[in-house]
């Protein structure tokens, strides 16, 4: 599989392995650690120093980053995805997620949103990944939708997921953006997953529910 790190994404940015001098930019440009939140610096200094961020950049410094892991039953996860406030609307975003899909050394690269982040389950949509399951009780009155990525192998005919679940979740898209016409793709986001994750969900705001940034990303 070809990979996208460390190759240039168009002719301005470029998606590379962040390294252990990441952090403190990576800080600054994410809203909850930029807030003073202790628990998402030590994250972002662990992912940095163990190189599970991807960062993307152009001339004008960093302007996202996503975290793959590989604690989601032994397959890749995109625990987090974060683009700077002043780089939205910009394809960061998807940027990120295709660059997360082609490094991924698993068969398969997962993700998830709740259903309340319609920005990023958007983005998710229009870049191609897939809805396999919903799951129950993760935030009180909020499932978490997962997804799989456009290069994973396709999940059966009969997956299990929740028709319902899903057709409500499509349902919800066909309204307004609450969010103001947040950008598809650079919902800031992910959620840091419960697949062992101890961070909570991102909004499409870059924020999460608990870690809490202002919108959220999977998940939040």
């Amino acid at each position: 599989m070809r990979s996208m790190v460390d190759q240039p994404t168009d002719q301005t940015t470029g998606i590379r392995r962040a390294t252990a001098a990441d952090w403190p930019e990576l800080t600054r440009i994410d809203p909850i650690a930029a807030a003073g939140d202790d628990s998402r610096r030590a994250h972002l200094r662990r992912w940095c120093d163990e190189r599970l961020a991807l960062v993307a950049e152009d001339s004008s410094g960093v302007l996202g980053y996503c975290v793959l892991e590989y604690t989601f039953f032994e397959q890749g996860f995109v625990t987090l995805l974060m683009v700077a406030p002043g780089a939205r609307r910009r394809g960061v975003g998807t940027r990120l997620l295709a660059a997360a899909d082609a490094a991924r050394t698993s068969p398969k690269l997962f993700t998830s949103a709740n259903l309340s982040n319609r920005p990023m389950r958007r983005l998710l949509r229009t870049t191609g990944w897939r809805p396999v399951g919903l799951v129950q009780g993760l935030d009180e009155g909020d499932p978490e939708l997962f997804y799989l990525s456009p290069g994973s192998p396709p999940p059966p005919a009969a997956a299990t997921t929740d028709p319902e679940a899903l057709d409500e979740a499509d349902a919800l898209d066909e309204g307004t953006d609450p969010a103001g016409g947040a950008d598809l793709d650079t919902a800031d986001l992910t959620d840091a997953r419960r697949n062992g994750s101890e961070l909570p969900l991102e909004d499409p705001d870059g924020q999460r529910r608990e870690d809490q940034g202002d919108g959220q990303g999977p998940g939040k």
